[in-house]
């Protein structure tokens, strides 16, 4: 089959890799109608080089067929139409059932101390085969795919895999009160999402910031109160002019959409393209315990949020040693809340609000509907904020 690997910093390429196949009882094989590119996939492109294995397959937003089910997989068959999340977990153990499929007990890579399985995500996430290909083996088949109607299009259902989940969870997470102001930092595809759900879930106030034409117009098209970085002389104007909207205080909460490339952070930008400079070992163990992220987003988090307030990261972090102002925010009582999203335990919430009302836009949200071969052009544009490409789907 044809799949983007991985083969270096800024490195990607559509290859012939050998066909997935059933491995486990619990194994299924999907045949790949779409898939989507994410900004944690740029972070493999630009960033965690480190964890990366030439020839690793990408890519963790799939929608399409089963075509062959192991013994252990009793809810699904062959011609199934189904979405695959991003995580893999297995539905029975105590985290599953707590509602946190993204810490499966089953899935847990515990070699590296980290959470459950993913697709298409370094070492450290099991380093399992991803979605930007043909077909897909999916482990833990009796609980991760859920099936959606067959006949509407890929786009309606595809971003259930991450997208939806990881917006609804982070408006969630940054509990606003009826009424109440978010401030969203970062308006890629999920700080636009995000938008969106926090406005179905009653927030009065929705304000989005963000330094790209494309992402400012899509938000304020849907209404949201759009900031352009770029107006701004630092973040202390931005923070104020923020305050000034919401009495003075800040928002009742602030979503973190941004993670570990914020723009606006020259130090912890060097030192993470230093770092893929580095011989592989050094790179490693520089990560494992000195890497450092980008931290304008969360700064200004950190500072916009009210005090009592809360703010939400579902941006990606990585850095073992990024530095924190724990005075500020013990002394704000600030609540932070972050992690991966647990798609399963959203998915029910979600589901409903994909009609054909369509009330979250999924059918347009895509800017960009590409060739699997196309994969090198769609990552370069998608990371240099290229075209108007905010959000990317690949069809093989």
């Amino acid at each position: 089959m044809r799949a983007v690997t991985w083969q270096g910093r800024r490195d990607v390429r559509v290859e012939t890799v050998p066909d997935p196949k059933i491995e486990q009882p619990t194994d299924a094989v999907v045949r790949i109608t779409s898939s989507g590119l994410c900004g944690s996939d740029l972070h493999l492109y630009e960033v965690l080089t480190s964890f990366m294995t030439p020839g690793d397959i990408l890519g963790h937003e799939p929608i399409g067929v089963v075509e062959e089910v192991g013994a252990e997989v009793p809810n699904l068959r062959p011609g199934d139409r189904v979405v695959v999340p991003f995580q893999i977990a297995c539905g029975n153990c105590w985290m599953c059932g707590a509602g946190l499929p993204t810490q499966c007990e089953t899935t847990q890579v515990t070699d590296e101390g980290m959470g459950a399985a993913l697709f298409g995500y370094t070492r450290l996430y099991g380093g399992v085969p991803g979605a930007q290909a043909e077909y897909l083996r999916v482990p833990q088949a009796q609980y991760g795919p859920i099936k959606v109607p067959d006949g509407a299009p890929d786009d309606r259902y595809l971003y259930l895999s991450d997208v939806l989940p990881t917006a609804w969870q982070a408006v969630r997470y940054a509990d606003v009160p009826p009424g109440g102001s978010v401030a969203v930092l970062g308006l890629g595809p999920i700080g636009d999402m995000a938008c969106r759900v926090a406005g179905l879930q009653g927030a009065e106030i929705v304000l989005g910031v963000d330094l790209v034409p494309e992402r400012l117009r899509r938000a304020r098209d849907r209404g949201v109160e759009t900031y352009d970085l770029r107006d701004f002389d630092g973040r202390a104007d931005l923070v104020e002019a923020l305050r000034d909207r919401t009495d003075g205080r800040g928002p009742d909460a602030v979503i973190d959409a941004v993670g570990t490339e914020a723009h606006g952070s020259p130090a912890g930008s060097l030192a993470q393209q230093a770092a893929t400079l580095l011989p592989r070992p050094w790179a490693v163990r520089l990560a494992e315990k000195t890497g450092a992220d980008r931290l304008a987003a969360l700064y200004t988090a950190l500072d916009l949020v009210r005090r009592g307030g809360t703010v939400s990261l579902s941006g990606v972090y990585g850095g073992m040693a990024s530095p924190l102002p724990l005075l500020t925010m013990f002394d704000k009582q600030i609540q932070l809340r972050m992690g991966q999203a647990n798609v399963r335990r959203w998915v029910n919430q979600i589901l409903p609000l994909l009609d054909d009302e369509d009330v979250l836009g999924v059918d347009d949200f895509a800017t960009h509907r590409l060739p699997l071969a196309e994969a090198p052009h769609a990552y370069e544009i998608f990371q240099r904020k290229e075209d108007g490409a905010v959000k990317i789907l690949l069809r093989p």
